[in-house]
């Protein structure tokens, strides 16, 4: 705790950076376009840009955590590595098959392509039945042909993946032996190993995605590892999880998949940490980006991790990842009037080359960006060189199809905007049985501050919480979060018929694991904890549903009446009649960092004693209104700021509408009470 700790946040338009020296509660921070191309060194080179800017030897960092979108990329993307997957015999459309949805569910349109391709989709002989027995031995031979054809075909990952393996992993730890001896590398990915799970096309989705990016990840982490080590950098570099935990970059490509989601969980570890600090255990995270947008759910201050996470149509990753949802919506979203002459927001993005027409690096389609510049939102000062050309944008390509002046066309493209991450936002509380005015909107990302009060209006948030560096909020999450460890055994039994001897061994050998996990890591902690919970569903039913465990012996009886509790309190029916079934068993283990000081993530000692407005500018609140300007670094920790007014700082720009009240806590986070009619 006496060095400094880094945290990285690449993202798809900035790469954001963190330093924090634990013993004084000192800041750095730096922010630098995110770099894809390979000739200057890929993501990693836009991390050691950042580490340059920040200007402090390596030699003095004594931590840097990474939350990457490597893995997140390249599954939304699809530029995966060539892998190839052998399975039992009978099964290898599984991947295909999935459970017989549909890309649009209004209709027979759409396409959906498996993430490993029939071509490399191999059977062999071998079959286990759902209670673990061996039914067809394992055809080694088939096997070491399978491998072979594989190789043959380009493949540079394996995927094992058996039926039934889950209540019996024998045939795939043979298999996986037998192909260790064949396969030139280390990227084999047995189903078992990181789903424990009954469900056939969730465990072969997720271990392909993890042999897919499991070469990506890697040859990644390793170039930055290498390249931190000879600027002088000597610790582990720890990579976070989307689970919101952290693991070591020398480990962390065994189980890549569980990285998917891991720039978004990064955010929602800030926000536990920063409402922790300010007492607001009830929280919606809106982080907006260059990108896209996400939306997650803090309840009585704990991370909403789930295993039951569809990334997108036919795509579930079934490992605990913090339960974050995504909407094609972020400050370089391009706006368009379609062939039918609706306007559409998203979910194409600039990104950050060429990026927003305001940016002056040579974009030409209007964004969320541009709009906000057209009505006085972000600073003239900041992209005005190129207020001309997104007036010229919005007046031809939006509002004359529409027949709406310039303004007013950018005005639409707000509203849609807003109305699409509302959207997100009803999705991920009213989904989850929660009612968006029992929470603050905590608004972080680059553009997040640009659009929360209009949001809160209109879901009927009563408060926003503003982060005091809302678009470095990702990177401090990196910084701030605890260690986690999360295992998942399926039982599948119904209540009655429930083993509750071995239900106990099994909830403590994974709490054993979870804690050895844990202090491999080597970093200091306060407290090690344990969250358990039950997957449960009424028998003949097939969606899921979590049900906290008090200790490690729960009883019979008690987990009967916790599930019917629990299905009640989500659905207000009762069902006394029908019995549970128990599906999975999960233990989360986390090791409690020390709290960080985060009172001087913005420098006290540029603060006034008053807020005063450091000018004024007309801003477009539904037609043009003079608006004070406050420059953030620059307010009293208390201040009081009746809306509309515009508060600028280096990271991102607030904008508080009118009838709003602004003020502040001790940490410099701003607090929002929004009005309603």
């Amino acid at each position: 705790m006496s060095r400094l700790i880094a945290g990285v946040d690449v993202g798809g338009t900035f790469t954001d950076l963190v330093i924090l020296d634990p013993a004084t509660g000192a800041v750095r921070l730096a922010k630098v376009p995110t770099t894809l191309r390979e000739e200057t060194g890929g993501q990693a080179g836009g991390v050691l840009a950042a580490l340059d800017q920040a200007g402090v030897e390596l030699e003095a960092i004594g931590l840097i955590v990474h939350g990457t979108t490597t893995t997140t990329n390249a599954v939304l993307e699809r530029k995966l590595a060539r892998a190839g997957l052998i399975t039992t015999a009978g099964f290898r459309d599984v991947l295909e098959l999935g459970r017989r949805t549909r890309p649009a569910p209004y209709g027979m349109t759409g396409s959906f392509t498996p993430v490993i391709p029939r071509d490399l989709r191999l059977e062999v002989p071998e079959r286990m039945d759902a209670r673990g027995r061996v039914l067809t031995p394992l055809d080694e031979d088939a096997l070491r042909s399978a491998i072979g054809t594989l190789l043959d075909r380009g493949c540079e990952a394996l995927v094992i993946h058996f039926l039934h393996a889950y209540a019996n992993p024998a045939h795939e730890l043979r298999a996986a032996e037998i192909a260790a001896g064949l396969w030139p590398n280390a990227y084999i990915t047995c189903g078992h190993a990181l789903l424990s799970e009954s469900r056939e096309f969730e465990r072969g989705v997720t271990a392909a995605v993890n042999a897919s990016v499991q070469p990506l990840l890697e040859r990644y982490v390793s170039r930055l590892a290498g390249s931190l080590a000879a600027r002088g950098y000597a610790r582990d570099l720890l990579v976070m999880n989307g689970n919101g935990g952290m693991v070591p970059a020398q480990s962390v490509a065994a189980e890549a998949v569980k990285t998917v989601m891991s720039g978004p969980a990064s955010g929602v570890m800030a926000a536990l940490a920063t409402g922790r600090r300010a007492g607001i255990e009830n929280l919606i995270t809106y982080d907006m980006g260059g990108t896209s947008t996400d939306v997650a759910l803090i309840r009585q201050g704990r991370a909403p991790v789930s295993n039951e996470i569809e990334v997108e149509y036919a795509m579930p990753i079934h490992v605990p990842m913090v339960d974050v949802r995504t909407v094609g919506a972020g400050g370089g979203s391009i706006a368009r009037v379609d062939a039918s002459g609706m306007l559409r927001v998203g979910p194409h993005s600039a990104g950050s080359d060429p990026g927003p027409i305001c940016y002056g690096r040579g974009g030409t389609e209007p964004t969320i960006s541009d709009a906000n510049l057209l009505l006085g939102r972000l600073p003239a000062a900041r992209f005005g060189a190129a207020q001309d050309a997104v007036r010229e944008a919005f007046a031809t390509r939006i509002g004359a199809p529409l027949g709406l002046t310039a303004e007013a066309a950018a005005e639409a493209v707000l509203r849609i905007a807003n109305t699409h991450m509302a959207g997100a936002i009803r999705m991920v509380s009213v989904s989850l049985g929660a009612d968006p005015r029992d929470f603050a909107l905590f608004a972080f990302g680059g553009a997040g501050p640009l659009h929360a009060t209009a949001l809160a209006a209109e879901l009927g948030i009563p408060r926003v919480l503003l982060p005091a560096r809302p678009g470095m909020t990702n990177a401090l999450g990196c910084v701030v979060a605890d260690l986690r460890h999360d295992t998942v055994r399926t039982l599948n039994r119904p209540l009655d018929d429930l083993d509750m001897d071995r239900t106990h061994v099994i909830l403590a050998d994974q709490i054993t694991e979870g804690r050895a996990r844990i202090g491999a890591a080597g970093i200091d902690l306060t407290d090690i904890e344990t969250e358990l919970s039950a997957d449960m569903q009424f028998i003949g039913q097939t969606h899921l549903l979590r049900v906290p465990l008090p200790d490690a012996t729960p009883t019979r009886t008690d987990l009967q009446a916790r599930f019917e509790a629990a299905y009640h309190a989500r659905f207000r029916v009762s069902l006394p009649t029908i019995r549970a079934n128990l599906v999975n068993l999960n233990v989360s283990v986390i090791g409690r960092r020390p709290e960080m000081d985060l009172s001087r993530l913005i420098d006290p000692s540029g603060r006034l004693t008053t807020a005063t407005p450091a000018s004024h500018r007309p801003v477009w609140f539904g037609g043009w209104q003079e608006t004070p300007v406050y420059i953030r670094e620059t307010l009293p920790l208390m201040p009081r700021i009746e809306g509309p007014a515009i508060i600028e700082q280096m990271d991102s720009t607030t904008v508080i509408h009118p009838g709003c009240t602004v003020t502040g806590d001790s940490d410099g986070n701003l607090i929002v009470e929004v009005p309603h009619a």
